[in-house]
């Protein structure tokens, strides 16, 4: 492809990316799609056997009306289950997971402003706090830069390897440092810490936090409120995985150090 012209290209990589959209929807829709349904048959079972027991007790849509409101609130991060003596949907840890989210772009959507004054300052704080966080990437990845160099130019001066060859174990070399310390290491003390979630969900957490996708169906919590352990470790596996990214690129154009 790269003795294709530019007009040329364009097409192609636009088919490509049509194509795996479709390739990646059919597997999600083979996949998902069974459990989807089985969920939905047993929350139907279980809604029609409520109000086989129950409906004479409510009036016509009382139950309905009431499950809306709560799905609605929830939707935007507010839930009154439990017995009250939890900390608030807005307590400092999950107000700092949700400004980590916004600097961060990741984006968990669990939580949202609700009154005017919180989304206008929403705008002026991401406006603001997005530029300064890439402003402090910069400088931890001048920082870690000659520190994460090092290893591939001993290797490069000990194996000299060709050049291509180089560049392709220090990409599995720096694939390797994200993948163990701020993947597999985070989802292991996540997995300790919580203790209601698998290894798998743990490790799919951090890694949805780790690629700035952060779907949100699934957080690190007691209840409601974040444990601020979890959320040092992702502000931290966040801010290391952009710098070894950095460090990748810029080992390409100094490879001297």
């Amino acid at each position: 492809m790269g003795a294709l012209r530019p007009w040329a290209r364009f097409p192609l990589l636009v088919v490509g990316h049509l194509l795996a959209l479709g390739i990646g929807a059919a597997v999600f829709q083979a996949l998902e799609g069974p459990p989807a349904l089985r969920l939905q048959a047993k929350l139907r079972t279980e809604l029609a056997a409520f109000q086989a027991e129950y409906g004479a007790c409510l009036p016509p849509g009382a139950l309905e009306e009431l499950l809306g409101t709560a799905l609605a609130a929830q939707a935007r991060g507010v839930s009154s289950w439990g017995d009250g003596s939890e900390a608030g949907n807005w307590d400092l840890p999950s107000a700092l997971l949700f400004t980590a989210s916004i600097l961060t772009t990741t984006g968990y959507g669990c939580m949202a402003p609700l009154s005017a004054g919180g989304k206008a300052f929403c705008v002026v704080y991401a406006a603001l706090g997005l530029p300064a966080s890439l402003a402090l990437l910069a400088a931890l990845r001048r920082c870690l830069l000659p520190l994460l160099s090092r290893p591939g130019a001993w290797v490069a001066a000990y194996w000299r390897p060709a050049p291509a060859r180089a560049a392709l174990l220090r990409a599995a070399g720096l694939g390797l440092l994200v993948a163990g310390a701020f993947v597999l290491l985070p989802a292991l003390v996540l997995w300790g810490v919580q203790g209601d979630c698998s290894l798998l969900e743990a490790i799919y957490f951090c890694f949805s936090s780790l690629s700035t996708i952060g779907l949100g169906d699934l957080l690190p919590g007691h209840g409601r409120g974040l444990h601020p352990v979890l959320y040092h470790l992702g502000q931290l596996a966040l801010l290391g995985e952009s710098s070894c990214q950095g460090a990748g690129r810029g080992g390409k154009r100094r490879p001297d150090y």
